[in-house]
């Protein structure tokens, strides 16, 4: 089948890349002439594990193309728009792009032909989105809405090997060729679930805010352990166990971050306040995530007292493993408030560094480093921030002798306590039972 996406950012370009591996003939568009040139030698600006290798496999093959036109929309049979969509603080969805691409695509557009909402749009979108496309186009098209369930680090096994897939249309023939476009997917029997335009829009949201949900409960629960004294990691095995709860979020760490739970957990609260009601339970979802991305900050006065002079390491700044990612990565609010209180902050992360720096701007209290030991020298503490596997197994003797005194402050619970406090550190970590600490 020949498909057309519109925007190679994160969700895009994935998309494509993989439809392709499966056997299509793709088209990515955008309008920013350097990436395309930059795809088009095979080369991916975002970090994604297993994308370069079906990248350059695909291109080479013939089934993935790059372009700035839109002129592939008009052999295309199903058209993706995957533009950003991003969030003012208040939750409201800018769609500018969206539109603009709408429109873009409607003026190629051949009859019968699907046009598919890929990005993440408030619910009703999809009305928006036809009217402005039948105003554009004297062409019989259809609407369909197929929200995306990616996780960034594992996006390419998650394409490929979906849990589900969620497809919002109108008729039947929409619903049809969505079918044959996933069919190769679903071949093990994973559902495909076909709803309202409506539903799949408001499907996407509630998934998103429900995880984020989780992660924010197991936080809270983390900072009761840490005043009542029990230990969150025997908690979570306790609770995830009920397979009516399940184990999944449920790691108690620095808060959720990257570009889709802050951003959806905002849209639906501000979807809610539309219509004149308050998602309680997501808006508490956002109050605890926000105390918690600091939450290590409130360990470290009470250690210290005072943290003006410190130096501390952050092995990691991504918003989690495997992506060179940090949009609302907890390490940038943790190095703001270091910073502004006086301290320096020197950090390692295998492949966001560039990012951070580029996100963070010029800070003389901020040191990159290329080595994680290197960023150890003339440090007062470790502090984990990203779960990186190359940090779950270090060199603890290694560590003791870089650091300035022997201080961990464990964002994502990495280490064996007993095997730290026996190393001769003093150890911090979320919600975990650590005997040493006890007054």
């Amino acid at each position: 089948m020949k498909v057309s996406v519109i925007g190679t950012g994160y969700v895009g370009l994935v998309s494509g890349t993989c439809f392709a591996e499966i056997g299509h003939d793709v088209t990515c568009i955008d309008i920013d002439e350097n990436k395309v040139q930059m795809l088009k030698d095979g080369k991916s600006p975002i970090y994604e594990p297993g994308l370069t290798d079906l990248l350059e496999r695909n291109i080479e093959g013939k089934r993935l193309h790059f372009s700035t036109g839109y002129e592939s929309v008009g052999e295309a049979k199903a058209i993706f728009l995957a533009v950003g969509t991003p969030s003012s603080d208040d939750g409201q969805a800018d769609l500018t792009y969206l539109r603009a691409a709408a429109v873009s695509v409607a003026k190629e557009l051949s009859d019968d032909a699907i046009v598919v909402i890929k990005s993440t749009v408030p619910v009703g979108t999809c009305q928006m989105i036809e009217a402005l496309v039948k105003e554009n186009t004297n062409k019989k098209f259809h609407i369909v809405n197929n929200p995306e369930f990616l996780k960034e680090g594992s996006a390419v096994e998650d394409f490929m090997r979906p849990d589900r897939v969620v497809i919002g249309r109108k008729d039947q023939y929409a619903a049809d060729v969505m079918t044959e476009l996933y069919a190769p997917l679903v071949r093990q029997g994973n559902p495909i679930y076909m709803m309202s335009n409506l539903s799949a829009e408001m499907t996407k949201y509630a998934a998103n805010c429900f995880l984020a949900t989780k992660i924010s409960f197991i936080n809270d629960v983390a900072k009761l352990c840490d005043f009542t004294g029990a230990d969150i990691n025997e908690v979570r095995k306790g609770i995830a166990s009920d397979q009516r709860i399940g184990g999944h979020f449920l790691y108690p760490g620095p808060g959720y971050g990257g570009s889709c739970f802050p951003k959806d957990v905002k849209a639906l609260m501000y979807t809610a306040n539309e219509y004149g009601m308050d998602l309680r339970v997501v808006r508490a979802t956002e109050e605890v995530n926000d105390d918690q991305k600091v939450r290590l900050f409130d360990k470290m006065k009470a250690h210290y007292g005072d943290v003006k002079g410190k130096t501390f390491t952050f092995w990691g700044v991504a918003f989690k493993a495997n992506t060179d990612d940090v949009r609302e990565t907890a390490a940038i609010y943790m190095a703001k408030v270091l910073t502004e209180a006086g301290a320096t902050v020197q950090f390692f992360d295998p492949v966001a560094s560039d990012n951070f720096l580029k996100l963070m701007g010029n800070n003389d209290k901020l040191i990159r480093f290329e080595n994680k030991y290197d960023a150890l020298k003339g440090s007062d503490a470790l502090v984990t921030m990203t779960e990186w596997r190359e940090f779950s197994s270090p060199d603890f003797s290694e560590i003791k002798e870089r650091l300035n005194t022997p201080v961990i402050f464990d964002g994502r619970n990495l280490y064996d306590t007993q095997k730290v406090l026996d190393a001769g550190f003093t150890y911090y970590a979320i919600g975990k039972y650590i005997p040493a600490n006890e007054k």
